[in-house]
């Protein structure tokens, strides 16, 4: 069976709760790239979320985990990337729908507003979740999920 690997990342808000979640992937298997931060020294979230969609959009990590503190901002910075779909969730409903009908790659969560146990159980129904496709992939299509790839025209609201 082939390793699974996953990437992390997190600014200094999201960093205690990015080592936690980081030693969880490692019990659940997961071969993990750590793109830091390092330690609880102040630094800029939008560093960490473009990183993240630089790995993903290269290839090197399919899936993503991205920490700060409401996980907003970290995904916003995530998601400029077209290759990205990072979904903050909050609870295991939120996980889930977000891989079945989003068919989100990466997992944003907010170290202040989210407990360890919380993000440990996001994050467990976020790995086991598959996306659904159906109707949702149309709508998955128009995100520019396929890379980048030309999108569908937009319908337009009267």
């Amino acid at each position: 069976m082939a390793e699974k690997s996953i990437a992390i990342a997190a600014d200094h808000a999201g960093f205690a709760l990015k080592e936690v979640l980081r030693r969880e992937l490692a019990t659940l298997g997961w071969r993990v790239t750590d793109l830091g931060t390092d330690g609880p020294e102040r630094v800029d979230y939008p560093d960490f979320g473009q990183a993240m969609s630089e790995e993903i959009a290269a290839g090197r990590a399919a899936l993503g985990v991205i920490i700060c503190g409401t996980g907003i901002g970290i995904a916003i910075a995530a998601n400029r990337n077209p290759a990205v779909r990072a979904a903050v969730c909050h609870d295991v409903s939120t996980a889930r729908l977000s891989r079945q009908h989003n068919d989100a790659n990466v997992l944003a969560l907010g170290s202040r507003v989210v407990s360890e146990d919380a993000a440990k159980e996001c994050l467990r129904v976020f790995l086991e979740t598959a996306f659904e496709g159906g109707r949702h992939a149309v709508r998955v299509a128009k995100l520019g999920a396929e890379g980048g790839a030309a999108r569908p025209a937009l319908r337009q609201v009267k």
